[in-house]
């Protein structure tokens, strides 16, 4: 099993270039304290508007050249309410762009304190439904590293995991109508 811990590194960066069809995200945490979406979220949580976002952007763009060529791009999100200021931020400056450049962006509203039956509570990225990336994070959302695995059982689960997280979502597009609501509630 090959571990990295960063998000920076190019093995990292590749599983996005290089994968053929298609590539999943299960997103569980209420916050993540990534690095460079700090001053960003800084200036979200002080009301600004938003500017460019590089990393978002950047990703936005991965997003947008992969569809063109055929690839697909799904996450889901399983977002407890009312929505934590981080969920609130990653929504309205990361969502609505990479759902705009061709990202399935779906999401599980729960409530506080509730959890979907048979989610797991664990961040990875599903890649061509062989490679599993097990996302580790601390408490505090802060990344620690990421797990590679092809092992079959594991990838198996993964699948069936993904699967049943599409089954009990809706898309972004549609909870997002309701959004400005979800925003003012804290």
């Amino acid at each position: 099993m090959t571990t990295i811990t960063s998000l920076s590194d190019d093995r990292f960066r590749s599983l996005f270039r290089d994968f053929r069809k298609s590539a999943f995200r299960l997103e569980t945490l209420q916050v993540y304290d990534v690095s460079y979406e700090r001053e960003d979220f800084e200036s979200f949580l002080a009301g600004q508007a938003r500017g460019e976002v590089s990393g978002i952007s950047g990703y936005a763009e991965r997003v947008r050249a992969g569809t063109a060529a055929g690839k697909r791009f799904h996450r889901v999100h399983v977002v407890e309410e009312p929505l934590s200021d981080y969920v609130r931020f990653e929504a309205v400056w990361s969502y609505r762009e990479t759902v705009a450049a061709g990202e399935d962006v779906r999401v599980i509203p729960v409530r506080r304190g509730e959890w979907p039956d048979g989610i797991p509570r664990l961040d990875y990225w599903l890649f061509d439904s062989a490679l599993l990336v097990v996302m580790n994070y601390a408490e505090d959302g802060l990344f620690l590293s990421a797990q590679l695995s092809e092992e079959p059982d594991r990838v198996a689960e993964a699948v069936r995991w993904r699967d049943h997280a599409l089954a009990l979502s809706q898309p972004f597009s549609d909870y997002a109508q309701d959004f400005d609501e979800l925003m003012r509630r804290r």
